[in-house]
């Protein structure tokens, strides 16, 4: 089990895409980015608990078209971690305007996985970044309901705040048959690649840290109530079998956003970028196009 935070010159020989990473200082913390390909800026934000590892065969092939700039979120994979603020939805649109300042780029298309697409939209609505197409992949944008809503938040807030919680939970993910679970349970179906990419991240208390701070602090009350503000086109791609987000929350955001649309694709879960990541590519290539045609 690793100890800290991820080391890029220990754990980072085999990442995905090596070769386009870099690491940039921006809203005083150090990044790990990956920058590929030329054309439009596209930006790609990954989800709770992930990393730039997430993108390794869609971005390739998005990279075709496009300027492609992927980063890990803040105390995620081998980004630093910020402060609490920076972990919330806000502090994280504000991380990511200032990495896109520094790197010079506005995107012309953005993409987000699961809460990758909640800092997209946040940062939409609030003029941080001026796309002529947003679109989620398994979005979650909307806050838990019942129950669950009431209980999520504190007991999130209580792990994040004892320092032996990530290791222990890191420890506990020890075996690869345990990380194929966790995978598993969301709907999709990993591989081999996939396993060893998301234990490397598990086991490591930094990165875990990392995720339960995330969830600690991420509150989507007001960005559900600022749905009706979004004016950029919204494509929102969901796998049927997602048991992490219920697929049929795009109906609800498309109910309280008047730019949204959603595609609903059986036999994936909420890793479908993963799973298929040239059905995914192509989705995506089809919309930027015909937005582009639009303009």
């Amino acid at each position: 089990m690793s100890q800290g935070r991820l080391d890029w010159d220990r754990d980072g020989g085999g990442w995905p895409n090596r070769e386009h990473s870099r690491f940039v200082t921006a809203g005083g913390m150090r990044w790990h980015v990956q920058v590929m390909g030329a054309g439009p800026a596209m930006l790609l934000l990954h989800g709770t608990g992930a990393a730039t590892h997430s993108w390794r065969d869609l971005a390739p092939l998005l990279a075709r078209h496009f300027t492609v700039i992927a980063p890990d979120l803040p105390g995620h994979g081998f980004s630093d971690m910020p402060p609490p603020r920076g972990l919330s939805l806000a502090g994280m649109a504000e991380g990511i305007q200032a990495l896109l300042a520094t790197l010079g780029h506005d995107p012309a298309i953005a993409v987000g996985h699961s809460a990758g697409a909640a800092i997209l939209l946040r940062l939409a609505i609030d003029g941080g970044i001026h796309p002529r197409l947003l679109i989620g992949l398994n979005a979650a944008l909307l806050p838990l309901r019942g129950g669950a809503a009431q209980l999520f938040s504190p007991v999130a807030k209580l792990l994040a705040g004892l320092p032996v919680v990530p290791r222990l939970f890191a420890a506990s993910a020890a075996a690869d048959r345990t990380v194929e679970r966790l995978l598993r349970d969301t709907g999709s179906t990993p591989t081999p690649e996939a396993v060893a990419l998301y234990g490397l991240l598990v086991r490591n208390p930094g990165h875990v840290a990392g995720a339960l701070g995330m969830m600690a602090n991420w509150d989507l009350r007001q960005l559900m109530a600022d749905l009706p503000r979004l004016r950029v086109p919204l494509l929102l791609i969901a796998g049927r079998r997602d048991r992490t987000i219920p697929p049929a929350d795009t109906l609800r955001v498309r109910a309280l956003a008047p730019a949204a649309r959603s595609i609903l694709l059986p036999g994936l879960g909420h890793l479908a970028h993963e799973e298929k990541p040239n059905e995914i590519a192509a989705l995506i290539l089809a919309e930027a196009m015909a937005e582009t045609a639009r303009q």
